[in-house]
């Protein structure tokens, strides 16, 4: 696992000592990679803004904030302060969003999401490099830095589920990050569609990063661990970009099974342990050190543990670090 990074994904739910605390032990365990998504909590783009105070190394990064949530001129502010903070640490990760959210929260509609997607990112990718924004539908800037040169090679990555968003983080982007898909679904899928994207493109894989987020916990009770990702993941189950990425991983008879369940119990113990398995890093130091080689052989790059509710991260952090250490 000597090429693959390893990072981790902080909540950014929990009170923002308990946040720089983590942030911290990751580091001194020498993680590559903090990242967090933008939630109904506190604001990814600002926290990561603080920790890029406390920290000197590892490299910080969004793995999902919205297009619709700020502008992209705002957008390109924020992610050019930070890294102008962290010194050259910040990776931009940008993602549609769901339509409940970006509806009941910014009052933003979803219009064509992989045209808007592309519209956006590269407004942004030209207010970093200093040139005119091209005219868009749905997006249109003239925004440019003035007394403040940002890093033209800030590095964007794209939340991507289904084909159509992969093609374009692999023609667009400098990486892809993953939420809740599957090893197999890496391999069979996402890599594929990646690599056949930026062939036709006449560009290579080279520094191409393919991220994914995986559910991990060490140890503790078995049945206590998978309730606490089935918590996490039951949500996803009724959103529409998951569910088809969940039927194309083998998964629709848990798609099934939860559709036919009378409540949220039910709902929960329809996502199989099969699917868990398959997705998550959950145990003993062996089984954490075979997920992520799965991954790896998978064809991630880069690996970002997610923590379990009801379980210690500290744990998982530790054990994980010291399988690749």
């Amino acid at each position: 696992m000597s090429d693959m990074r390893l990072g981790a994904m902080l909540s950014i739910a929990v009170p923002y000592p308990e946040i720089a605390r983590q942030a911290r032990l990751a580091e001194e365990l020498g993680f590559s990679d903090l990242a967090s998504t933008q939630g109904p909590a506190r604001d990814a783009l600002t926290t990561f803004a603080a920790l890029a105070a406390i920290t000197e190394r590892v490299m910080l990064s969004t793995t999902v904030v919205p297009i619709y949530a700020r502008s992209p001129a705002s957008m390109a502010q924020a992610a050019a302060t930070i890294d102008d903070i962290s010194g050259g640490r910040f990776r931009l990760g940008l993602g549609v969003g769901h339509r409940i959210s970006m509806e009941g929260w910014h009052g933003q509609s979803i219009g064509q999401p992989v045209a808007e997607m592309r519209e956006y990112l590269g407004i942004v990718r030209s207010v970093l490099q200093g040139r005119e924004p091209e005219p868009g539908d749905r997006w249109q800037s003239r925004f440019a830095f003035v007394d403040f040169e940002p890093r033209p090679a800030l590095p964007i990555i794209q939340a991507a589920l289904g084909e159509r968003m992969l093609e374009l983080a692999a023609e667009v982007a400098d990486g892809v990050v993953l939420w809740a898909c599957p090893a197999t679904y890496v391999r069979d899928t996402i890599v594929p569609t990646l690599t056949a994207t930026r062939a036709r493109a006449g560009k290579s894989m080279d520094n191409f990063a393919i991220i994914a987020c995986v559910p991990t916990a060490y140890r503790g009770d078995r049945d206590a661990v998978l309730d606490g990702v089935r918590t996490e993941l039951h949500r996803y189950f009724g959103l529409p970009f998951y569910r088809r990425m969940f039927a194309a991983a083998g998964y629709a008879a848990d798609l099934a099974a939860y559709d036919a369940a009378p409540g949220l119990a039910g709902q929960k113990t329809a996502i199989s342990t099969e699917l868990l398995n398959d997705l998550c890093a959950l145990g003993d130091d062996e089984a954490i050190g075979a997920a992520l080689t799965r991954y790896q052989d998978a064809g991630a790059t880069e690996v970002l543990l997610s923590p379990v509710p009801g379980t210690t991260f500290d744990d998982a952090l530790r054990a994980a670090s010291a399988l690749v250490g």
